[in-house]
């Protein structure tokens, strides 16, 4: 065991010059500690609140370590006996095997943990209806377990698809075949295969500016020129498009509620841009990622309903609504490109896992879906209010967008940096600029408001408005 003269805190030397981030460095001075062997097996680790007022930094500091050495497997949670070292350590990587990692740093963080405050993307974590999904997984487990030993249909299970078209018809006015539906397993799959149905390496595509930067990411990948188009009150500048790529073979827009600004595509535009796309047999694909999730008003219909839809590809999803952790989004295709996308589907991107669509067909049929969007829009509704009076005092302008606030910062700003020194107080917001492609950005933070309760939201703003003290100090 460990001299119990040493405790894990006297192992933790956080440096103020060291320019690594504080979280970092408590995190790598106990991993090395238990892999050199220091903090051996069944050592048991001082609570993060212990060690967060040992150590002079916030709780969510600690928690975020404590999280990332849990998903190593070196450390677990003992119940009533705390935090503990693994006695059998998982087999570590070859020297530099790290850097495979590089990739991913620019994007959503933390990984398979628990959502922290702020953090965009990810829905309410404690009010996942967990007893009725937990009842309707079961059941779907017993189901796929006695069905035939034979493959899936790669569209996805007709129940669900049946059940998705019956909730499109209601919530989003986008009357479809069950047979136009095809399931993914969320909004990247679902635009991979639509890039390679439509062939669109080499080609054009429109991309509203700020826009999504992991969607600009996909599409620079998959070999497109990517043209920022202006967003301003009524959503995408379509005159400008047209302007500047009539010729683009796709406009990648998000007309419900504009991700980041929160603006509805007026109706001008939508009339404007399904135009653009009927004249120029052009294809518009609508970002639905948060389908009728609407705080302000009622949703307006899809751009896949009506006239014009025809050239419009629908993508949703259920991580928002429900739980990325699902794995489960869907796809409306025009009845012109159907079959190509199902060819794609069954040879390359079949629908995801079979005993998770079971359950989230029961769990549409029965009106589940319906009720947890209405308690979500009145909880997502008192959070939003209850951050914007928290936060109001630090920013002069903010605004509401969508499931989260809009914090504007002076152009002097680096919102970049605000965001690291957010991080290390266990804070996960996201900079307004980098949702920018050209060098004319606003400067900002995006706050969801998702997972901000009762217990932490005080805390959370609170330790938000003194980083952008220290930062405005500094």
């Amino acid at each position: 065991m460990t001299d119990p003269k040493i405790t894990p805190s006297v192992l933790v030397q956080v440096e103020p010059d060291n320019p690594a981030p504080i979280g970092d460095q408590i995190y790598a001075n106990l991993r090395s500690s238990i892999l050199e062997g220091v903090l051996t097996g069944g050592s048991r680790l001082p609570s993060g609140r212990a060690l967060a007022a040992q150590l002079g930094v916030a709780r969510g500091t600690i928690r975020v370590a404590y999280d990332r050495l849990a998903a190593e497997g070196l450390i677990f949670g003992a119940g009533s006996a705390g935090t503990k070292v693994s006695s059998k350590l998982p087999p570590q990587p070859l020297e530099h095997e790290e850097l495979w990692d590089r990739p991913l740093a620019g994007f959503t963080r933390p990984y398979s943990s628990f959502p922290l405050p702020f953090q965009v993307g990810v829905p309410a974590h404690d009010a996942f209806p967990t007893k009725v999904w937990e009842r309707m997984r079961s059941r779907a487990v017993r189901t796929d377990a006695l069905s035939y030993t034979t493959y899936a249909d790669p569209r996805g299970e007709p129940e669900l698809r049946k059940q998705i078209a019956s909730h499109l018809a209601v919530s989003r006015q986008i009357q479809c075949h069950p047979d136009q539906i095809i399931v993914t397993s969320g909004y990247r799959q679902g635009l991979t295969l639509t890039l390679m149905a439509l062939q669109a390496k080499g080609r054009k595509v429109w991309l509203e500016e700020p826009g999504y930067p992991l969607g600009r990411r996909a599409l620079e990948l998959a070999g497109l020129t990517v043209v920022p188009i202006p967003v301003d009150m009524e959503g995408i500048n379509v005159e400008i498009g047209i302007a500047q790529a009539a010729d683009a073979l796709i406009a990648l827009v998000t007309p419900g509620q504009q991700a980041p600004l929160g603006v509805t595509l007026s109706s001008n535009r939508r009339r404007d841009l399904l135009k653009w796309a009927r004249t120029q047999n052009a294809w518009i694909v609508e970002d639905d990622y948060l389908g009728e999730l609407q705080l302000d008003g009622r949703a307006k219909s899809a751009l896949a309903s009506g006239d014009g839809a025809e050239r419009v590809i629908h993508i949703g999803t259920f991580s928002k609504t429900m739980s990325p952790s699902l794995g489960l989004g869907f796809m409306v295709v025009p009845k012109l490109v159907t079959e190509k996308f199902v060819e794609i589907a069954a040879v390359m991107l079949p629908a995801p896992n079979r005993t998770t669509q079971l359950a989230m067909a029961e769990f549409l049929a029965d009106g589940h879906f319906l009720r947890h969007l209405r308690q979500m829009k009145d909880l997502y509704f008192v959070r939003r209010e209850k951050a914007m009076t928290h936060l109001s005092k630090s920013f002069p302008q903010i605004k509401e967008s969508g499931l989260g606030l809009i914090a504007f910062c002076s152009e002097t700003v680096d919102d970049v940096m605000l965001v690291a020194a957010a991080r290390e107080q266990g804070l996960a917001p996201s900079p307004l600029s980098s949702w920018y492609i050209t060098a004319n950005n606003k400067r900002g933070l995006i706050l969801s408001i998702t997972n901000l309760n009762t217990n932490n939201i005080a805390n959370a703003c609170g330790t938000l408005n003194d980083v952008i003290e220290a930062q405005i100090k500094a």
